[in-house]
């Protein structure tokens, strides 16, 4: 849990009367989706979800993964995994990369003048075609016994993150394909001794798109927020069903 959390915020939440563009990231149209209540607790009135802990290892693999694929980048030469997955396609070598992977300062940004939203997400990477149409990339880490997929319920939050990542580049005007890339690594645990290595199977997954449903979650969003009327719960939401708990007994 991070020191300076304080489970109140004063700063950049969203004023009605703002002619202000108000920023939103990618992970809050997540929270929306997840539960409305949170959503505008936490971008109306101030007051967030506690932080989860760093995924230190994670953050690693994905550090060393954009080493990696930019080594390639540099080259524009076809990685390894690109050529075993029969992906024809290298690394999108562009000035703002750095930019667009930078989730907190950066990322990459599209203005929704209807509503005023300025929407943003950091990505991993982005792989070109030879006719320039652009692939979204993900990394996902993970360690467990099965092979990796994408076929989870809890993981239409990883499909919707790929379709926001295809929805805010093509209203950037890139060429963006429906198929994006999951680089899945999955920690191995079969070895016979950790010797100060850990080893991963890697698996590209492709996943085909569709961002038709994120113009109506906008409107959505844009009603909560000017409403001065916190919304409902969302049904799966355990912050919502701790904090309804809590209140029962004290």
């Amino acid at each position: 849990m991070s020191k300076y959390y304080t489970g109140r915020k004063t700063k950049h939440l969203f004023d009605p009367q703002s002619k202000s563009p108000f920023r939103l990231s990618r992970s809050k149209i997540e929270l929306f989706m997840n539960c409305p209540r949170c959503f505008y607790l936490d971008r109306r009135l101030g007051v967030g979800q506690p932080p989860g802990y760093p995924f230190a290892l994670n953050s690693a693999v994905d550090r060393l993964l954009k080493k990696e694929f930019d080594i390639y980048r540099g080259k524009q030469a076809i990685h390894p995994l690109m050529e075993k997955y029969g992906i024809n396609a290298v690394p999108f070598k562009h000035q703002k990369l750095d930019y667009w992977r930078d989730a907190l300062h950066g990322g990459i940004e599209y203005l929704h003048a209807p509503t005023n939203l300025l929407f943003c997400g950091g990505i991993d990477d982005l792989w070109v075609a030879p006719d320039g149409q652009l692939f979204i990339v993900d990394y996902k880490s993970t360690s467990k016994e099965e092979e990796v997929n994408i076929d989870a319920d809890w993981q239409i939050s990883y499909k919707r993150q790929m379709e926001i990542y295809q929805w805010l580049f093509r209203r950037n005007a890139f060429n963006v394909s429906a198929t994006g890339y999951f680089v899945y690594c999955n920690g191995l645990t079969d070895r016979d001794a950790f010797e100060a290595k850990l080893d991963f199977d890697i698996k590209v997954i492709p996943y085909t798109g569709d961002d038709s449903w994120i113009e109506g979650i906008i409107l959505n969003i844009h009603k909560c927020l000017m409403s001065d009327t916190i919304p409902v719960s969302g049904q799966d939401c355990d912050f919502c069903k701790y904090a309804d708990g809590r209140k029962s007994v004290e």
